[in-house]
């Protein structure tokens, strides 16, 4: 079913999680991937996912809840001064995902890289990925990932970040 995550848009997911020097995470998401904390029985092809992800330093952007270990530390005050401190120190970059919070970041110009994963299904509800942008936000096309099950990887960077 091309709507279903599959073992080569895993994998993807995996490999960008173990390259990012951390994640930032809002609540909501959080508490979505906070699934893969225990996940038991899972399918092979699932369990680099899960590790990659059980690995990965986190940082939650939160008004109401606390991070309770999970390689967590909570990121408070504002968050665009927050993560504009993170962007400040050396690495290899970071992973931002969620509706809410990959929105305020564009909005402040933080964001080097976006990575939408299209999956070919209508849903027909759901939120919509940066709605209430302030401004629009031109991109640039820079690559495409193609998995056999019709799910693509698209990359884009801001014009003139390139």
């Amino acid at each position: 079913m091309a709507g279903t995550p599959d073992e080569e848009s895993h994998r993807h997911a995996a490999q960008t999680i173990a390259r990012a020097d951390a994640i930032i995470l809002g609540r909501t998401t959080y508490e979505l991937m906070e699934f893969w904390r225990t996940a038991k029985d899972l399918p092979p092809w699932m369990r680099p996912f899960k590790e990659s992800i059980n690995a990965a330093k986190k940082y939650l952007v939160s008004s109401t809840r606390e991070p309770d270990g999970w390689n967590t530390e909570a990121l408070t005050g504002d968050p665009v001064e927050a993560v504009r401190k993170l962007k400040e120190q050396p690495g290899d970059g970071l992973y931002v995902a969620g509706v809410t919070l990959p929105r305020v970041l564009a909005d402040a110009g933080l964001i080097d890289e976006y990575e939408f994963v299209v999956y070919p299904t209508l849903v027909g509800h759901g939120p919509r990925l940066f709605e209430g942008l302030a401004e629009p936000l031109d991109l640039q096309h820079v690559g495409t990932t193609e998995f056999t099950s019709g799910v693509r990887a698209e990359r884009y960077v801001p014009v003139g970040n390139s």
